[in-house]
């Protein structure tokens, strides 16, 4: 008699899911439609020339994204179509290879800037690539490397650039490219290299929070605008040789675990080099410091080389921990600098500490006659 009700109640359930009776969680909760059907690409524009648009849901498993994985080859095809890309919460396999772009007579590119325009007669540039719309990669994960591969011209990268939240598990090489519109690589994750060597940054870049891999290369890098590396990590070899820094730029709280090199770089504008921790050598030999630098409160637990430089603004390294003896041979620093103002400023302190000593002393005598 149990066994009759119970399958009187199966069928009648059926009848019931049959005229849409029974609510929508009875269907979700079965185990054949949960499996992967609360995950799919949200609805992508219908116009053939916006960018390639893949967005997950953030309540994808990690096996789903896997699952609805996007290939490095279908990314290429649209940037080839002059289409951007636009991806959210991803996974991207295979190599991402611009160098396959198609090149473009140099002479008939709209350059972003006269002064890349003069760069490229002068380095007698023929081709170039060009990379049409946005390149967004948010909270996705890259298996495969992304590359640029070139050893002279230019790729041109005429929309902005956004990797917040992105791990590249592979290298990361966006060398000879030019940043014609802001950059936005923050909380990015390079596991391995990371490579922008002699790139150019049009527009205000950012590397705030961005972990940096095995091997970090700015080399001859140009910053026209504003840059922050602000708590960013450096947790290989940092390479910021003979790198051109126009406007402020921040690398306040920024930790170096191996060596950092920014030899022969140029600082234009306001540095700040503020609760910088290096944990290796780094090397600031013949660097130009043009505006006001900033290291106070860095901790150089090794070497540190200011050999040579030059600093014609204010040089702040008040409260400076260096663990080994720094080098300043040859050194130069203006002597028409301003000093350092409000507690920063030595002689403030001087006389604050000189006030105390006597207002003590005169403390002591009161209370003796008394």
């Amino acid at each position: 008699m149990a066994l009759f009700r119970q399958q009187r109640v199966i069928t009648l359930a059926g009848w019931a899911f049959v005229f849409g009776i029974l609510p929508a969680w009875v269907l979700l909760s079965s185990p054949d439609s949960a499996d992967g059907a609360g995950c799919s690409f949200e609805p992508a524009p219908a116009d053939p020339q916006a960018p390639l648009t893949r967005h997950l849901p953030k309540s994808c498993t990690q096996q789903e994204r896997d699952r609805l994985a996007v290939s490095a080859g279908e990314l290429l095809s649209a940037l080839v179509e002059g289409r951007g890309i636009d991806l959210s919460r991803v996974v991207v396999t295979g190599d991402l290879r611009l160098d396959e772009l198609p090149p473009r007579p140099a002479a008939a590119a709209d350059f972003p800037s006269a002064r890349l325009k003069e760069a490229a007669q002068s380095q007698r540039v023929t081709e170039i690539r060009v990379l049409g719309g946005p390149l967004s990669i948010r909270d996705s994960i890259m298996r495969g490397e992304i590359t640029t591969n070139l050893r002279d011209g230019f790729l041109v990268v005429q929309g902005p650039v956004t990797t917040t939240g992105t791990t590249f598990e592979r290298k990361v090489d966006f060398s000879h490219t030019v940043f014609s519109r802001p950059a936005d690589f923050t909380d990015s994750i390079l596991l391995e290299q990371g490579f922008f060597i002699q790139a150019f940054f049009t527009g205000p870049a950012r590397f705030e929070r961005t972990a940096f891999g095995v091997h970090s290369r700015f080399h001859r890098a140009v910053f026209a605008d504003s840059v922050t590396f602000l708590r960013s990590g450096f947790n290989g070899l940092s390479e910021f040789l003979e790198v051109s820094f126009e406007k402020d730029v921040s690398f306040s709280r920024t930790y170096f675990k191996q060596g950092a090199g920014f030899s022969g770089s140029r600082f234009l504008a306001g540095l700040d080099f503020t609760e910088a921790t290096f944990e290796r050598e780094a090397f600031f030999v013949f660097t130009l410091f043009e505006g006001d630098a900033y290291f106070r409160r860095a901790t150089f637990r090794a070497s540190a080389d200011f050999s040579d430089a030059e600093f014609k603004g204010l040089a702040d390294f008040s409260k400076v921990f260096f663990e080994v003896p720094p080098k300043f041979a040859g050194t130069k620093v203006n002597p028409n600098r301003r000093s350092l103002g409000g507690l920063q400023d030595p002689k403030v302190l001087y006389a604050i500490v000189s006030a105390v000593l006597v207002f003590t002393l005169v403390f002591i005598l009161l209370a003796r006659k008394m």
